[in-house]
């Protein structure tokens, strides 16, 4: 009986390593194509865990140094094919993007809602696609530039002889920008507080990997969080992860509450026959060329969608634009003089501000000056924005099985020394010269590139303009060291002082802090 069990074990496990055998050597004969070269770490977790144990930067930076700008690896749990070149990212985003569908990973995916538009294709993308757009267009967004300017200042106001740290500040900015863009300036304030409430629960857990394992990044982000977001931190790593289970739920419940939330405006709105002018109104009102409106699953799914949109790619930009504009103080000076006195409005011409808020020789590209750290289509710690390949297909000689997840890696392009001299040092200047085709993609590429761009790029113009003529700032404590929340940003999200100035000096009573 012993030896019948094992005969048939090991024409068991013969048969399966004859099988997947086979089905490797079928790749690789495929269409005469290979498959990338690059390493699968181990079974199922890949190199997953060595992604989460080190820079993210550190990480793909090697591995393009070692295999070249398309190399294989193995995340979350996929086998995954990752792109550092311009013509390979053009090729899976613009060129062959029909063969690539968008993925995002399932946790994630149920965080955001499965009808949300990032996580589809073909007629219902773009009819979704053109809605957002058209509701965060320049000519659409010209009627809010006082209502962000007002939550703009009421933040600088707020901030104002406390010590602030200054990515929590952006976080809640932009939350608010996405709020009164999304439902325009009459939610009731009780809507407000809970929206806010239940979202930055689903977010504490969205963007990064589940793990308490003490000196992962995740873990790191946790022990720096605030104090009132982080009652469970101090409780030892074993039982955090036996926590781990009702901590996903505490957020699925509150993912439940956000829909039911907008539920209840929903049916607001529709009770008074009330039509707005905003994201909300315009996803209601919206029919299809069979007259159907989108469901109430469909319109809450978009609107979190774009919240999330909103919320981290902007306010680490904003951080790291407060960092390098602080430490480089002519620079800064350079920026105050340029900038206009009078008040910012949308210009139809060129699509962004008027006046150019910071003159043509030092104008910030929003998304990043290439060499900082904190670029708005950076490259996350955890890969949950890429394109499943629908059929096998093929980058400059290299196979791409089907199923298999694609990544262009933008920071990395972004960073290249072929393309941008000494890319970490930060030079503003280098873009008075514009960048090589499909080098510089702060805000993607092709049909799925970001469509609220141009509210993102808005925001950030407003902050920098009363920033810059209203206050002066200094920055708590040393800010050499990068955390990853998982966007770089400076540690502990770059405490800072603010004070209020008036004709250049200092206003009475509000002097100048010391760090």
């Amino acid at each position: 009986m012993g030896m019948a069990y094992s005969l048939l074990l090991s024409f068991l496990l013969l048969a399966l390593a004859t099988l997947l055998f086979l089905k490797k050597r079928k790749r690789k004969s495929q269409d005469g194509y290979k498959l990338p070269p690059g390493s699968m770490g181990w079974p199922y977790v890949g190199e997953t865990l060595q992604l989460y144990s080190e820079d993210p930067n550190v990480f793909f930076a090697s591995k393009q140094k070692r295999y070249g700008e398309i190399f294989k690896t193995h995340l979350l749990g996929y086998p995954c094919v990752m792109l550092a070149s311009p013509e390979a990212a053009r090729f899976v985003l613009v060129t062959q993007a029909h063969l690539f569908k968008p993925t995002y990973p399932r946790s994630k995916e149920r965080m955001i809602g499965p009808r949300a538009l990032f996580f589809h294709q073909g007629d219902y993308h773009m009819r979704l696609r053109k809605l957002v757009q058209g509701s965060l267009s320049p000519d659409a967004l010209r009627g809010r530039v006082r209502d962000i300017e007002r939550i703009v200042i009421s933040m600088l106001e707020s901030w104002v002889g406390q010590e602030v740290r200054t990515f929590h500040a952006m976080k809640k900015l932009s939350f608010d920008v996405g709020i009164l863009t999304i439902f325009g300036g009459r939610l009731d304030e009780r809507y407000k507080v809970e929206l806010k409430r239940n979202y930055f629960i689903v977010d504490k857990g969205y963007n990064s990997f589940p793990t308490y394992i003490p000196g992962t990044p995740y873990h790191k982000a946790i022990q720096v969080s605030k104090d009132s977001d982080r009652p469970a931190s101090s409780l030892p790593a074993s039982l955090l992860l036996y926590l781990q289970p009702v901590l996903v739920l505490f957020r699925v419940k509150a993912r439940k509450r956000l829909r039911g939330i907008l539920s209840e405006i929903m049916k607001e709105r529709r009770t008074k026959g009330v039509t707005e002018n905003d994201l909300l109104g315009c996803l209601m009102d919206s029919r299809d060329e069979r007259g159907e409106h989108l469901n109430d699953d469909q319109i809450a799914d978009n609107i979190i969608g774009v919240l999330f949109a909103a919320q981290d790619t902007t306010a680490s930009v904003m951080t790291w634009v407060l960092k390098f504009l602080h430490d480089h103080p002519k620079l800064l000076e350079s920026v105050r003089v340029r900038t206009p006195k009078h008040r910012v409005m949308i210009s139809s011409r060129t699509n962004l501000l008027a006046g150019t808020l910071i003159g043509p020789r030092h104008r910030f590209h929003v998304g990043g000056a290439n060499g900082d750290p904190g670029e708005q289509r950076v490259w996350k710690s955890t890969p949950d924005m890429g394109a499943n390949a629908k059929h096998g297909s093929n980058s400059q000689g290299y196979l791409i099985p089907k199923g298999w997840k694609v990544m262009p890696l933008f920071r990395n392009i972004h960073h290249n020394p072929e393309f941008f001299r000494e890319p970490r040092v930060f030079d503003p200047s280098r873009f008075e010269v514009a960048p090589k085709p499909n080098t510089f993609l702060p805000f993607g590429n092709g049909v799925h590139a970001c469509p609220g761009n141009e509210l993102a790029k808005l925001e950030m113009l407003i902050l920098i303009h009363h920033l810059v003529t209203k206050y002066r700032w200094e920055i708590v404590g040393h800010q050499g060291e990068v955390e990853y929340c998982p966007f770089p940003v400076p540690k502990h999200g770059l405490p800072a002082k603010l004070w209020r100035v008036a004709g250049g000096s200092e206003e009475a009573g509000q002097g100048r802090p010391r760090a």
